[in-house]
């Protein structure tokens, strides 16, 4: 059980490191941020991450997401993957990378699996193999080793151990493993966001190897890049048969920072931006959104804003609510419950979403 060093309540719904409660973060978010932002300090620094995005005034400018950082010399961007050496940005770019990936059968465990081709057959057979889940296909899972936020919840943070890996691959080595079988390309992470050029170069290399075939490319994200490197790839995902996954964390602004260091402005632009597109290819669903319900933090209330805003986009855009595992700086939270769960699933449908679900449902208690 933690305590808020705010209003000094104790609850096994506080997280230790966060040190800090919801309702204070609500109440009280100049100071609360600025407990919250001790916590993200401490846990770049393990790994030997910028505490901040840099904003040198001569530096070198990086529009890629919304940390927007201006590297100076000798810096590093917030990702960890660029630098700024005698006046050149050094590091990864379009053709190179750090990821890595592996061929899972279909169908897989992926956030979209229950609306998207490879799983339900969803756009058949101008975007799926079979009318049902392609069973016998794989997809080709490519995991970015950076990302442009800093969850304090991660659930695949051990990324941040291979960031500075001086390991690099190139967009042809990936897709050179793409076979006949292989049906659909998921970039996850980390975060696609501070190597979408090189997503971009691979996926228009993969979708050149397989113009004869159905081939589909999606993209799961906090949502956070720039305007344009958006519209690229829902270009690409929407005329493939894929789709764009943005990870919806928080509504609240502070309650954002809080968790993930950064703001959710740039991510909800985007979403409104991406939800334009819909009508160019409305089934399948070419954007989809998740929350991981973060016990003690991302409650009924944070899903139903969510929702409502979801909603007054389209109805039809399908939800999942996932359930959170404790994980890096808040491995000492609980599991989320059963309970909790159904109550934020019937939130998102009273505000009006028509296609909604729970996943990872083993983890509930």
């Amino acid at each position: 059980m933690a305590r808020c060093n705010l209003c000094n309540e104790a609850s096994h719904l506080i997280s230790k490191e966060l040190a800090v409660c919801i309702k204070c973060i609500h109440e009280k978010p100049e100071d609360a941020l600025e407990l919250a932002a001790k916590a993200h300090v401490k846990s770049r620094a393990a790994f030997g991450l910028p505490e901040r995005a840099p904003k040198d005034s001569e530096g070198i400018s990086c529009n890629l997401c919304v940390n927007e950082c201006k590297i100076g010399e000798n810096e590093t961007g917030y990702c960890g993957l660029r630098k700024n050496e005698g006046g050149k940005i050094v590091g990864v770019s379009s053709v190179i990378g750090k990821l890595s990936w592996y061929l899972d059968p279909l169908p897989t465990n992926c956030v979209g699996d229950w609306v998207c081709p490879g799983g339900t057959g969803a756009g058949y057979p101008k975007y799926a193999n079979r009318p049902g889940p392609e069973r016998g296909y794989k997809n080709l899972a490519v995991f970015f080793l950076a990302c442009s936020f800093n969850c304090l919840c991660c659930q695949n943070w051990h990324f941040k151990q291979k960031t500075f890996s001086p390991h690099t691959s190139s967009p042809k080595k990936l897709v050179s493993d793409i076979d006949e079988k292989t049906s659909c390309i998921c970039y996850f992470g980390g975060d696609p966001v501070p190597q979408l050029p090189f997503s971009l170069t691979a996926s228009k290399l993969a979708l050149d190897k397989n113009k004869d075939k159905i081939f589909r490319i999606c993209w799961e994200t906090n949502g956070s890049m720039h305007e344009e490197l958006l519209d690229d790839i829902l270009d690409i995902a929407i005329n493939s048969g894929g789709c764009v996954k943005f990870d919806l964390k928080a509504w609240d602004e502070n309650l954002h920072i809080a968790l993930t260091g950064i703001t959710n402005k740039r991510t909800l632009k985007n979403f409104i931006r991406a939800g334009d597109k819909i009508k160019q290819r409305p089934e399948p669903p070419p954007l989809l959104a998740n929350t991981l319900l973060v016990p003690g933090y991302i409650d009924e209330n944070e899903i139903s804003s969510i929702a409502k805003f979801i909603a007054s986009i389209n109805p039809e855009i399908p939800y999942s609510l996932l359930a959170f595992h404790p994980q890096f700086y808040m491995s000492d939270m609980p599991l989320t419950t059963k309970s909790s769960a159904y109550r934020c699933l019937n939130v998102a449908r009273k505000a009006g979403l028509k296609n909604v679900r729970i996943g990872n449902i083993h983890l509930l208690v």
